[in-house]
This record gives structure tokens, sequence and C-alpha cells, in this order.
């Protein structure tokens, strides 16, 4: 037996020999060519910065310091874009980067501001205790010391350094390791706990057990790391600060008691530890702190063995419990402890516990830390209770965690103590919706008050979403209910990995205030649906029908899908009161008492949201008063029938989500969306935010596209098994929408895989999956910007395979293709030729011929190819040798497959204007269709140059028949009319796209003005644009470059015409370019001609 003194550490951080003190450099006196500067997150100002040190040596290039911040700042796509703090000056040279000043980083072009002041003064994360000991609040404490943390060499535990973690070596784990590089003297690449897990994050080592292992690439090397022996002061997540009673809070210097503590181990195989053991002392007064027993030579703890200790602790008051517990370290943990035995020195009073039982993660409960009362007259002065506890995992994608989860209840009788939730009554713990069952056992708490829960931060995926927390308390058959509906997780809400909940006393209560908080995030989620302008309708799930309203001003719900008087225009909203007006019958609007004429206060209905997306109708003016239907679909009471037999919920469905160009949401949770990620994956578990943003193209009635609004030219597919981001716009692409009226809901079917449809795996990522009850494949569209019925036209950057309807005058419409840097890449939107226009067989060969005039070019050659039934483009007309393409009077000959686009009428043929030689002289572009021999001869003659002739760099050639072109070519007249607001004028360069009943003109550079000066304030800049005949205009596209907001422009209208037409076509802008809607900067918009039906 051994006898060793110890001391409990009520003083947290104090001073340990051995400690390693900082000093700081001394200052060099010849200059240093480094800038220290601080670089903050984008519009977070949660985001506590990081400091980087810049010399020419560290970062030879601007884009280099780029990716190093883009691995620190956490940005969904990296840091692109650097600037000031405000965001009015983009930082693109490291010589611009001013010693000792602060930037902000985004990924974007667009720099939202960040408070400064309050993003330094945001706390460190260890300064947010695990647990906060007192039950009632106290005044703030002042502030902390830096955590100390002892760093072990791999495989040499005699080798180890004391660290402290300040602010300047936590800025990001990668400056921590760096850091320790220094400390060990040796390169340290991974960190390790003690017994061998990884530690893969900051968070990870401040929640850690006070020691890390240092390794540099070899794998972790066990070895006996005894924390306590060196590092007393550090504090055990499972072990909680002393708690005092209420009422009974004492001053700290009360004189310390000795107490004489033996310990009596098993006598059985097994039954000793290699661990650390320690134990906690609870009074009436206060609590000891933790208290760590090691004997001679840190030998202890054996079989049969009795280990005897000395402890010095303040005044506790009388004891009432112990709590006893170990680490779970070294190379055979687990314990099984007979008795306990305590005398209070200065009194000479004993205490027995008698324990027999085991504290291993192998052995019954699992449980490493147990409490037990002190006997009084044989029987315990408080009993040991089993607490239920019922932990909730969110709905949320990805809600889930493989992280350790720690838990510590409060009660006016102390506290449990951190213990760690592990074995539940599920196989799995912490799965996205499920309810997880533990039992904890501890001395009764009495009436409890809070809980602190937490997780360590470990393993992959370890972010958690926590709705609540029930705690059942057997003896008194109480359930307390502590709400949470939050994230833990670093990348998430506030970043916190710990939550303090407070209870909430009676269940009943606290379950309908959890009904009432998910009503108003439903509400929140749905409420863009009653936007005024929007046209809806009112599904009911009771009778399978649709509310309808009739030109006698009666209302049902037994309507059709189709029926014209089942749609209603929003046409007040303030809150969640709406007004909704007949869209057919425009003097009618929808009321409690059938139809009203006009509009007043009877109109006005509350909207009221269930959990379950349905909606309630009810009197603005007579609460409690709802919309309620009978099965039949007539009009009812509530109380003239059987509740079974009435229904009062509708499902809200809105007109036109999936218009061609509309920006919408797919929503997968009331708070995520589908969201592409910077490695072309999608999730479920993204934010409902620009990120999340896809642009509708609509390929025909039913099918559509998804184009990333952020990544332009990524499309959702289903593509080899996988369910993606990084389609190009082939038929992968193509999806068959497929609505569900239950509750308003989309699946995603693929047009090219049937049966397949995009779903989504509990960690979110999608998938695509045959449609089963099991598998989630329900996305709720969400309308960020309404698009418009498919115009006539293609769009400036046609997208592959999206359908444009036919004119009744022409029917040869041009559905959109985009083909980029490939010869034998085709259009793939398989249409069958018209019977009265020539076939183009499927991949079909062409061999196209280019004749160059007196001046050859070096830049970038593209050619489009227009049919009756489609278009192919861009083509990028490119060899291995590019140096040896277009020379003076040379002929270049390529092949080209194409796919059935119909009769060929024009081609457009032009260069990017780069190079040294951008000017071209284009005589003749031959193309001969290697089947039937049949030859397109286009006779140009044209410069293609900015400088010379009408300074256009593109032009378009039309087929030649019987000598005369099938459709002539036209110069367009377009005048350009800035504003005349203050500032309307801009430098920057516009361009312009014609739309018509047969196609477009391309995008055209607005380069050479009548005006010396281009866009300026108050000014009319005419320009020309050559094209075959468009047609009848329907729309132009305008599109502004602006690099800051000081070149953004002000466009009044734009006038086209026709020569020899007298009509004009009028395109009213009166904006802003470039503009913001909701929340995303637009470059282009599109001009409808104001005759035109929108």
């Amino acid at each position: 037996m051994s006898e060793t003194p110890s001391t409990s550490f009520s003083t947290i951080h104090r001073t340990s020999e051995g400690q390693v003190s900082s000093r700081r450099p001394l200052s060099i006196a010849h200059p240093v060519v480094a800038k220290r500067i601080s670089f903050y997150k984008s519009g977070d100002p949660q985001f506590g910065g990081v400091r980087v040190v810049v010399t020419p040596r560290s970062f030879k290039t601007f884009d280099a310091l780029l990716d190093n911040l883009s691995r620190k700042v956490p940005l969904p796509f990296g840091v692109r874009t650097i600037s000031t703090p405000r965001g009015r000056h983009h930082i693109t040279r490291l010589e611009e980067l001013e010693d000792g000043e602060s930037y902000v980083c985004s990924h974007g072009r667009r720099v939202q501001p960040v408070d400064l002041d309050r993003a330094r003064r945001r706390p460190r994360p260890w300064l947010s205790s695990l647990a906060l000991s007192a039950p009632a609040p106290r005044a703030p404490a002042a502030p902390r010391a830096p955590r100390r943390l002892l760093v072990f060499r791999n495989g040499d535990p005699k080798t180890r350094r004391t660290v402290l973690l300040t602010r300047r070596v936590t800025q990001s784990f990668e400056a921590f390791l760096q850091h320790l590089t220094v400390v060990m003297q040796r390169p340290v690449s991974k960190l390790y706990a003690t017994d061998g897990r990884k530690v893969p994050s900051l968070q990870a080592v401040i929640l850690s057990l006070g020691a890390v292992v240092a390794a540099g690439k070899e794998p972790f090397k066990p070895g006996n790391y005894d924390v306590q022996k060196y590092l007393l002061p550090a504090r055990l997540p499972g072990i909680s600060h002393r708690v005092r009673r209420k009422g009974n809070a004492k001053p700290e210097n009360r004189k310390s008691v000795k107490w004489k503590v033996s310990i009596v181990t098993s006598d059985f195989p097994n039954a000793g530890t290699s661990s650390q053991i320690y134990i906690i002392l609870y009074g009436h007064h206060r609590s000891s702190a933790p208290i760590y027993l090691y004997g001679t030579d840190g030998v202890g703890f054996q079989n049969g063995h009795e280990d005897i200790f000395t402890l010095t602790v303040g005044d506790i008051g009388v004891p009432f419990k112990i709590r006893i517990g170990h680490t779970n370290s070294g190379y055979a943990p687990s314990w099984h402890c007979k008795e306990i035995r305590l005398q209070n020195m200065n009194c000479g009073k004993q205490f027995y516990i008698p324990v027999q039982r085991w504290l291993a993660r192998d052995k019954e409960d699992g449980e490493i830390c147990r409490e037990f009362p002190l006997l009084s007259k044989g029987q315990p002065v408080i009993p040991v209770t089993v607490y239920e506890v019922f932990v909730a995992t969110g709905e949320l994608w990805n809600a889930g965690t493989v992280a350790n989860v720690y838990i510590s209840i409060y009660g006016e009788k102390g506290d449990s103590g951190s213990r760690q939730l592990l074995r539940s009554k599920s196989s799995f713990n912490f799965l996205r919706g499920h309810t997880d069952t533990f039992l904890l056992e501890a001395v009764h708490l009495g009436n409890l008050f809070k809980i602190v829960i937490g997780h360590d931060g470990l393993g992959p995926g370890n972010g958690w979403f926590l709705d609540d927390v029930v705690v059942k308390d057997p003896t008194t058959n109480h359930e307390y209910a502590f709400f949470c509906h939050r994230w833990l997780d670093q990348g998430e809400d506030d970043g916190k990995l710990v939550r303090e909940l407070y209870a909430r006393d009676n269940s009943i209560f606290s379950a309908r205030w959890k009904l009432e908080h998910k009503s108003k995030e439903t509400w929140v989620a749905e409420s863009w649906k009653f936007t005024k302008g929007n046209t809806l309708q009112f599904y009911n799930r009771l009778t399978g029908g649709f509310v309808r309203l009739h030109p006698d001003g009666t209302v049902d719900a037994i309507g059709e899908k189709t029926d014209k008087y089942g749609l209603f225009d929003v046409i007040f909203n303030k809150g969640n009161i709406c007004s909704f007006r007949s869209h057919e019958m425009r003097h009618l609007s929808l009321a409690l008492d059938n139809g009203f004429a006009g509009r007043g206060t009877a109109t006005e209905l509350r909207v009221i949201y269930q959990h379950s997306r349905c909606a309630l109708l009810e009197s603005a003016l007579v609460p409690g008063h709802t919309l309620v239907f009978d099965r039949q679909g007539r009009r009812a009471e509530e109380s003239s029938a059987g509740y079974a037999d009435l229904s009062k919920e509708f499902v809200i469905l809105v007109k036109g989500v999936f218009l061609n160009s509309a920006v919408i949401l797919l929503a997968t949770s009331l708070c995520q969306a589908l969201c592409l990620q910077s490695d072309g994956t999608c999730t479920g578990a993204g934010k409902q935010s620009e990120t999340s943003y896809w642009k509708v193209h609509k390929i025909s009635s039913g099918i559509c596209m998804f184009e990333s609004l952020k990544n332009t030219q990524m499309y959702l597919r289903i593509k080899d098994g996988l369910c993606d981001g990084t389609g190009t716009g082939g038929t992968d692409c193509h999806f068959k929408i497929k609505k569900n009226l239950e509750d308003a809901s989309i699946s995603l079917e693929s047009v090219k895989s049937p049966g397949l449809f995009v779903g989504l795996q509990p960690d979110g990522q999608a998938k695509p999956v045959i449609y089963t009850e099991e598998e989630n494949v329900c996305f709720y569209p969400q309308v960020i910007q309404f698009g418009r019925e498919n115009p006539m036209g293609m769009s400036a950057t046609p997208i592959q395979g999206e359908e444009i309807q036919k004119s009744e005058n022409q029917k040869k419409m041009l559905p959109t293709s985009e083909v980029k840097g490939s010869l034998t890449t085709s259009a793939t939107k398989q249409i069958l030729p018209s019977q009265t226009s020539e076939t183009v067989l499927s991949e079909d060969e062409w061999k196209v011929s280019v004749l160059t005039g007196n001046t050859g070019t070096q830049a970038n050659v593209t050619l489009w190819v227009y049919g009756d039934e489609g278009v192919i483009g861009p083509i990028s007309l490119s060899k291995d040798s590019p140096e040896q393409l277009f020379l003076p009077r040379q002929e270049d000959e390529y092949q080209v497959e194409i796919k059935s686009i119909g009769e060929i009428y024009k081609i457009r043929i032009g260069h990017d204007g780069t190079s040294r030689q951008p000017e071209w002289s284009l005589q003749r572009v031959t193309m001969q269709h290697m089947k039937s021999k049949k030859v397109l001869d286009f006779v140009a003659n044209v410069w293609l140059s900015q400088i010379q002739e009408d300074g256009d760099i593109v032009c378009e050639l039309p087929v030649m028949k019987e000598g005369q072109p099938i459709f002539p070519l036209v110069r367009y007249q377009v005048d350009v009319y800035t504003g005349q607001l203050k500032q309307a004028e801009t430098e920057s360069e516009v361009s312009l796209c014609l739309y018509g009943e047969r196609g477009d003109s391309g995008l055209r550079l607005l380069h050479k003005s009548n005006m010396p000066v281009r866009f300026q304030r108050g000014q009319i800049d005419k320009f020309q644009v050559e094209a075959v005949s468009l047609g009848r205009l329907q729309k132009v596209l305008l599109r502004c470059e602006a690099c800051d907001e000081s070149q953004y422009w002000y466009c009044e209208k734009i006038v086209v015409m026709e020569p020899g037409a007298s009509a004009e076509y009028i395109f009213t802008c009166e904006r802003w370019l470039p503009f913001m809607s909701e929340g995303i900067i637009h470059s282009e918009i599109e001009l409808y001609h104001q005759g035109e039906d929108q």
C-alpha cells in the first residue's frame, strides 16, 4: 500500500514547474520586407480573422496568397477576392497590401463589409465553458488565463513540451501545427489524442483532455503518455466545475480540511487499471475540484490492493456524495472498485461507501464515471437515481453526428458531471430524425433546472443539429424538457459545439411551444408564395380537388387542376393577411361567405401554416372562423359534421414556378436546399442562399434543366450512377418534373434514365435512386425570380437542348444548344425533321472550309450553324498547331458532326479579338455534306476587326438559294438611351443581343458609336447590328460588365429600327446595370417589346 499526499487543484490555472516561458524575438535593426496583415471573412463578424505574414519568399504570386487563404478562411469556393474592409477597393497585386492593415476575403466579386471591431472582440472557443456550474446567473467573471496544453513527441513520452493556447498561436490549425514544429524542433503535420484518436481541428485541440501527441507523417505510436503527472491543472471533459447550492455561496478562503481516502480494488483477475483515477467530493457548502490519484512511481490500483491517499481540500461542508472515475487511458483501463473509505482528519468522522462496480467501457453499462451517496446509519443520505435521457436529433439533412456527445445535468443538489452518451437503446446513435434513449445513473439531483450538452468535434461529419432533450426523473415521475433546435457545428450557426439549455417546467406547454415554433418556421419557408402578384391554387386533400370561385359567387373544392375558376391572384399582402382575387373574374375575391365583389376587409384572410406545410384560411375580422369544406367539396361549418368529414387545410400551389430563366431554390427542408458544392457534388444540406440558386432552362412541357447560378455552365445531372452538378447540358441533364399535390413538393426523374430520381442520403449527399417510400426524393421549390414563357428566339448564351416554341407563321424555331471546345460535339436534342424540309441525318458529318483573304488572324475563331429545328455552337475552329491556322490566302478544313437541326438557313462566324493579330479578312465559308455531297456556299468578303469597317468581329451569312438568300441580311439601327440620373454614364463594355421570330443575333459588343465617347449621361448612342433577318423582334438582352459601383450604368431604353420599315421597337429599361435582385448581382437583363404580352 502506498500513502501519497495529494491536493485538490481548486485553482485551475496554477503555475507548474517545467512550463515553457515564451520570449519575444529581438527586433532586427536592418529593414525586413514583411507585411503582417489580418484577413476577415466577407459579411461574417463571427469569424475572428487570420493573421498572415506576407513576404516575397512566402508568396511569390498573388494567386499563391489566395490559395493559402482558401485553406484558412471558410468560404464555399475558396478565396477569390480580397478587398478593403468596406468593399470599395479590390486588391489584385501583392504590392497593394499594406503592413498592419486588415482586409476582407470573399469567394465572389461582391464583398459584404465586416464590422472589424466586433470581429476582433469575438471570444475564442476555449473561453466558452463546457459546463457552467452555478444554478443562477452570475456577474461576469474576470478574463481567464490562456489554457495550457501538454504536447508529447510521438513514440517518446519523455519528450514533452507545455504550450500556451494564446491568440497568436491559434489563429488557425495550420498555424498551430507550424508553431508546434518550432516548439518540438521536428516537423509536426498531425496530432493525436493520447489514446490514438486523430485530432483533426483546432476546436478538437481546445476540447482535448489537456494533452496531444505530435506526429509527422508517421502513424500514431502507443506509449505511456501520463497526462496528469505533468499537467495537473488540466480539466477533463468528463468532470465539471464545483457547484454551490442556492443561497449557500461562501467565501473562497474557507479553512482547508485534510481527508484520508482509502480505495480498495477488487481481487479478481483484471480488476486493476492502468488508467488515471480521479474523485470529486460533494458537500452541502460546495464541491471539490477534480482530485487525481496516483501512487508511488505512478503505480496503483492493482488487483486486491488498497491505495491510501491524504488530500487537502477546501471546506466543502458535510459531504453527501462522491464521484469517482478514470480517464480510460493506458493499455488496460477497465477497473473494478470494491469499496471507498473517507476520514475527515480534522474531526475524525469516517464514511464508508460500498462500491462493487465496474468502471469500464466494455463492462456493465459502459460507464467510466459513477456517483455514490454517503451512508448515514447504514442508509444513503440521498438515493441513487437512473435518469432516462431522450435526445432528439433534428430532421435536417446531415443533422446526425458520429462525434462523442457529452451531457451534464444540473439540479438543486448539484450536477451529474459530464457524461458521455454512449449506449442508446437504438443500434446507432444520433441519426437524423431519430430520438435516442440513454440511462444516466447519478445521486438524485432534486429539481432539475439546466443541462450542458455538446460534442468533441471528432470524426467525419461531426456537426450535429440537436432538436431537444427530455430528462425523466423516475423518482418523482417528472419530465424536464430542454428545447434547443440549433446546430452544434463549427461550420453552422454561431460555430459552438456546446449548448447550455434551461428546463421548461410544463411538458405540455413545451410541446405546444415546439409546435408553434415549427409553424413559424414553416411560414418563413412558405411566405414567398403570398407575394403580391403571384397566382395561386388551393388544393384540398380531403376532396382531392381545387378551390374554385364560380361567376355566381359560389365556392367549392372539387375543381380540376386546369379549371380556370381555380386560379387566384394575390392582390393584398400584409404579413400573413392576404386577399385573393379570381384570376378569371377580377371583380370577385375569395371570402369565407363564398365570393365577395370588390375589395374590403371581408376578403382579407389570415394564412396560418401548420407543420405539415398545409395552411388554414382564417377570417382576419373574426379569428377562429376558417374556410371549411366537407367530403363533397361544399362549404361547411365546423359544427355541421364530424371532424373526420371536414377539412380546413389547403396545399398552396404557385403557378409559373418552372418558366424559362426562372431562378429557384430546391428546398430540402424548412431551412436547407439542394446546393452545388465546390467539388461538383450536390448536397441537400446546403443553406438557402445564393449558393443554392438554380436557373431553369425549360426543354418542353414538364421537362427542364437546372443550371447553377453561382457556377454557370454546371448543370444538375444523373449519369454513370452518380447525381452531381457537373453536367454540360446534355440529355443526362434533362429532368421530368413530377408534382405531388399532397404537400406541394416535386420529384425530379431523369429523362435519359426513366425510373431514376434525384434522391438524398441521410448525410444530405445527392444520389440517383429508384423511388421507394424509404428514399427521400421530394424537393420544395421556392421562386427567387420568376421566369417568362420561352420567347421564340435564342438566348445570347445558348443552352443545350432548350426547346423554343414554334411560330405559327414560320414553324421554324430554334432550340438552343451549347457546345464548347470540340469539333465533334453536337446538339443532343433529338427532334424529327420537318416533313417539308430537307432531312439532315442524325450524326451527320460535314466538311467546313474557311478561306482567309489577304489578312490572317491568330485569334480564336468560333462557328454557329442554324437550322429550322435547332442550332449548334459555338464550335471552336482549332487544331493542334494554332499558329498554322487562318494564314493569308489559306483555306482551312474541318470535320464537324451535326445532329438533326433541320434545314440549315444561316451561319455565324467570328473571333474573340485576342492575340497579336486580332484582325481577319474572311473571304468564304463552304459546308459540304459528306454523305449527300450537298454544298452550302457562304460568300463573305468581310473584315472582322474592331478598328476597320464597322468594328464588328462577328458576321452572319445566309444560305443562298438560286442566287438569292433564303433570308436577307439586315442592318438594324440600335439607339441606346443613357439616363439623366447623376453618374448614369459608364466606361464599361456594353453588349446586346436581338431576339426575333427567327432566332437571335448573338451577343454583340456595342463598339462603334456615332458619339466620340460612348454611354454618357443623357446621351443617345447609335449603333448598327448586321444579322440575317430575325423577323418580328420580341426582346433584347442587354449586358453591362462593370468592375465596381462607380462604373454602373443607368439605361433608359433601347430603340431598334429596321431599314425600310416604318415601325420601331422600343424596349424600356429604366434601371441600373448591373443590378441586385434577391441578393444576387445581375449584369444582364432581358427587355421585352412593349407591344408583347408579358
